[in-house]
């Protein structure tokens, strides 16, 4: 059985099936949690889960994972698994004194390690789902960020970022979401400062790495006033599918 535990609810591989009662419930005990849950699918631009729950009653739940706390209900929003250590890589590049835009925050996957783990003047987390945004807002006072800082450090925005990002001026850029990616580029370009970073995710065929998403980004600065175009590093994150790769190009703009 392959499986994933999220706070005190597993998550089981989609191809599971089992009726028996008994055994639901000796898996909970064994694995300490208090319900099991089947994601059948995750849809649209909102990254909205379909579930089936199994065991117990509660979807929702907290989660500790790089010294941050999230809380999410299971059911309404996804869990982006596989990609705890790309999280904590990212807070520790931000330097002190930054303004980050999280362009698809979600629950604050990026934005929370961000403001738990640096010194970042300033993260503007942008969110386009409803119960995502909830979430965010939760996590933002679940981990004291603005409370320590003592001023609003980390804003939470409820819209489309290819609508808000434009909006901001940041040193550094997150575009932590995959498949369709490339069609927010110009958004980012038109919010990252000059000399500015942008960490782009695409996935990408193997053999196409080290072109397609360099070449994606090059073409896009190029259009929005002839930025040039610096690649710090290509981060493997995951296998995606067969002969997939996900990955993260790391890039200035000048």
């Amino acid at each position: 059985m392959k499986w994933k535990k999220i706070g005190d609810i597993l998550i089981v591989d989609n191809k599971f099936n089992n009726d028996s009662l008994y055994s639901l419930e000796s898996i909970a005990a064994e694995h300490k949690v208090k319900s099991i849950i089947k994601i059948d699918r995750i849809e649209g631009q909102k990254r909205e889960p379909t579930v089936s729950l199994l065991y117990g009653r509660e979807t929702e739940t907290i989660h500790k994972e790089n010294g941050c706390l999230f809380n999410l209900d299971l059911s309404k929003v996804m869990w982006a698994k596989g990609n705890n250590n790309e999280r904590l890589r990212i807070a520790k590049l931000v330097k002190d004194g930054e303004t980050v835009v999280d362009m698809f925050a979600g629950i604050g996957y990026f934005s929370i390690p961000i403001g738990v783990h640096s010194r970042a003047k300033e993260i503007i987390s942008i969110e386009i789902n409803p119960n995502s945004y909830h979430f965010l807002k939760k996590n933002i006072e679940l981990n004291k960020i603005n409370e320590k800082a003592k001023y609003e450090r980390m804003i939470p925005v409820l819209g489309d970022c290819a609508i808000e990002a434009p909006k901001y001026s940041a040193d550094r850029v997150l575009m932590g979401y995959v498949k369709t990616t490339h069609h927010f580029l110009k958004p980012a370009m038109e919010c990252v400062k000059e000399g500015g970073i942008i960490h782009y995710h695409e996935t990408v065929p193997d053999k196409l790495i080290e072109t397609r998403p360099y070449e994606r980004v090059k073409e896009m600065a190029w259009h929005c006033g002839e930025r040039e175009v610096e690649v710090l590093n290509i981060q493997k994150i995951k296998r995606y599918a067969p002969g997939v790769e996900h990955i993260v190009l790391d890039v200035r703009i000048f």
